[in-house]
């Protein structure tokens, strides 16, 4: 008898279930995660056209599964099925099957007998927190999760009902959808309030949960323990076997235990029965009786699970086929020539269910991934809305129903990956906020803002009423039009005097601009004897021939350059012309001089300093040219102390002394330069003065 049981022991090697993607316990705390929103979070600060419109309720739920491929049931020992005697889910005899049997009975019909289903959705707001209250301080904490969480649902759907509401009153009594802030609700308050108590509990119950799932382990162990000691008594195996069974009652009414520690268990307990097993020497009848009633609870396990691919909510079906694991384990071996074939059967099932499953997340998180870059993109928008300046109504309005509109999309969009949800909800919202905020500001300023633009503009008349009489054309032209131009930069006054302070403004630009005009078409004739007077002279220049005593020839071209000068103006349309010629001429003579460059370069730059005092807005235009030579110089000092530093590095190099002298070349260079500079920074400032 030994030898078969051995024998039979090693062909049941063969069979090993297939894998499950999560156990039981991890999948009930997906679903609770996937579910819960916390309104408790919400931020009081949200704008009117957010609050409680389009951002209410997000959840960051996201369903995680883990995976054991490849890993045998915690049912079997070493791949095999244990022996008949120590399934759980089946009695020894036929009297213990009828009290099952009649157990089962009794729960089908307290399920059909069980209260009437809550219509939640018929409750109002201050119903459903009642039922909340009731639920929280009568009730099992596990018994109300999913009541919980559909009453917190209908709540919050006639909470968003009512401040859709007020919002509408609002609007049509003639407010500002952006100004509509809705009152705080007491109930909401409330609401808040007894969810926090009811997460509280939640989270005592699931830790009084684990502390008992540890008891339970070591309580298992402790009848490993036991079935262990069976096998070494010398009593009569009648009396033995009463124990054994006395023992497997006691494992089947102790609950369940830690997750990670149930293959390792499983493992242990099939085989010491199997080792009580052989130790007792079980007839073959018995194991064959054994065998059949597996068999049939089996092909009822397979045909429910087949059942399952029919069953059109994924989770529901990926949860009790969980279940269904757990009873095959327990359930034991069957007859030989159908082990494999009642195997591949409940297998099949098992790997298209899981195929539903893994399928369902993956789309799950390609959606949710999707949904991430369109509410990135609208995040983006926003906040490109918020990086603009804007300064007018019409601005403010036109960016108001840009802003509103990106709100509208937003709900129109699904949840994020449950590690992005919440802060991508918060940047939308931040960016939201930052707008409305920023509107609000406007308006509350804009009144005092116009008041001192009044101010600004009307000092501004006084000083171009001040300037109209004038004769000094050039300078109170330049200052004439740097008030135009701070007249531009100075923003909107009051509508009821905006057309009045222009008219007056404009009125002192115009009188004097008409008394330029007149004076100056009196000197048209002069500007066109001047014009031939800078030709004759211009031709003289180019006639020049520049002689070998260098010092006889500056003298030359400076009478020529202070010739020029003396000569008046000529008539704006041929300024420009005769200018550049007159500059090209110049400076050909200057490169013909037999001196060094150095001196060729101050002395064109002198005459080009000398142009641009001629010019409109010199005085700008001078101090321009001193600060870009400043920043050159201050550059060139900051490199020369650069290389200086550099040679105490090339010393180490192979090639370092035609590195040091380069760098060397280079200070040299930068010196003149900084001292060329420097003479010209000189001649500004001489000008200046």
């Amino acid at each position: 008898m030994k030898s078969t049981n051995k024998k039979a022991t090693t062909e049941q090697n063969k069979e090993a279930l297939p894998s499950i993607d999560a156990s039981e316990d991890l999948q009930t705390s997906a679903e609770e995660s996937a579910t819960e929103k916390k309104p408790e979070e919400e931020d009081k600060t949200t704008s009117p056209d957010d609050k409680a419109e389009i951002l209410h309720g997000e959840s960051d739920a996201d369903t995680k599964i883990t995976q054991s491929d490849g890993v045998p049931d915690e049912g079997y020992v070493n791949g095999r099925e244990p022996s008949p005697g120590i399934q759980e889910s089946l009695s020894s005899s036929e009297e213990n099957r009828e009290e099952d049997d009649k157990a089962a009975e009794k729960k089908d019909e307290q399920i059909e007998d069980g209260p009437e289903k809550i219509q939640f959705a018929a409750l109002s707001m201050e119903d459903l927190v009642a039922l909340l209250k009731d639920f929280i301080h009568k009730k099992a904490i596990n018994e109300i999760i999913n009541d919980v969480e559909n009453i917190k649902i209908n709540f919050y759907k006639k909470h968003k009902a009512n401040i859709e509401k007020k919002r509408k009153n609002f609007i049509e009594a003639g407010g500002e959808l952006e100004d509509f802030l809705p009152e705080e609700d007491p109930l909401e308050k409330e609401l808040k309030e007894l969810l926090k108590i009811f997460k509280d509990q939640k989270a005592e119950y699931t830790k009084v949960l684990e502390e008992q799932k540890q008891k339970n382990l070591e309580e298992k162990y402790r009848i490993i323990e036991g079935i262990k000691e069976l096998s070494n008594k010398q009593e009569s195996i009648n009396k033995t076997f009463q124990e054994f069974r006395e023992l497997q009652r006691q494992w089947r009414s102790i609950g369940p235990v830690p997750q990670g520690k149930v293959k390792n268990l499983w493992d242990n307990y099939h085989h010491h029965v199997e080792a009580f097993y052989d130790y007792i020497k079980i007839n073959q009848e018995l194991r064959d009786l054994d065998l059949k009633k597996n068999l049939e609870a089996k092909l009822v396990l397979c045909e429910k699970a087949e059942g399952l691919l029919l069953e059109t909510n994924i989770m529901s079906a990926f949860k009790t086929l969980q279940e269904y694991h757990e009873q095959w384990r327990e359930i034991g071996p069957v007859p030989p020539d159908m082990r494999t074939e009642i195997w591949d059967r409940f297998k099949e099932a098992t790997a298209k269910i899981n195929k539903k499953h893994q399928d369902y997340f993956v789309n799950l998180k390609t959606e949710q991934r999707k949904n991430l870059e369109a509410k990135v993109m609208l995040c983006e928008k926003a906040e490109e809305i918020n990086d603009q300046e804007i300064s007018t109504n019409k601005d403010w309005n036109r960016l108001s129903n840009e802003m509103i509109g990106l709100q509208k999309i937003w709900k129109t969009i699904g949840f994020a990956p449950k590690k992005d949800n919440n802060k991508i909800y918060l940047r939308f919202r931040t960016a939201c906020d930052t707008f409305f905020n920023r509107k609000r500001e406007f308006y509350s300023t804009i009144k005092e803002e116009q008041n001192n633009n009044l101010q600004l503009k009307t000092d501004l008349c006084v000083q171009a009423e001040s300037l109209q009489d004038s004769e000094e054309w050039k300078k109170t032209t330049e200052e004439l039009i740097a008030l135009q131009q701070r007249w531009k930069e100075i923003g909107p006054v009051p509508f009821k005097v905006s057309d009045k302070i222009w008219k007056r403004f404009r009125s002192a630009c115009d009188s004097f601009f008409e008394r330029k005009s007149k004076h100056y078409a009196d000197v048209d004739d002069s500007f066109e004897s001047n014009l031939q007077k800078k030709a004759d002279l211009l031709h003289e220049i180019e006639e020049y021939q520049v002689t070998d005593n260098a010092e006889e020839s500056l003298k030359k071209l400076k009478e020529f350059q202070r010739k020029w000068a003396e000569i008046g103006f000529v008539p704006i349309k041929m300024k420009e012309e005769i200018l550049e010629k007159y500059r090209a001429a110049i400076n050909m003579k200057f490169d013909e001089l037999k001196i060094d460059d150095r001196r060729k370069n101050l002395l064109k730059f002198k005459t080009k300093l000398e142009n641009i005092m001629d010019r409109p807005n010199s005085g700008q235009r001078i101090r321009q040219e001193r600060e870009k030579y400043i920043s050159r110089l201050k550059q060139l000092e900051n490199d020369i102390v650069l290389w200086e530093n550099n040679i105490g590095f090339f010393t180490k190099s192979k090639n370092a002394e035609s590195m040091i002298k380069e760098v060397e070349t280079r200070i040299e260079e930068a010196k003149k330069t900084i001292e060329l500079l420097s003479k010209k920074i000189g001649m500004i400032d001489d000008i200046e003065d």
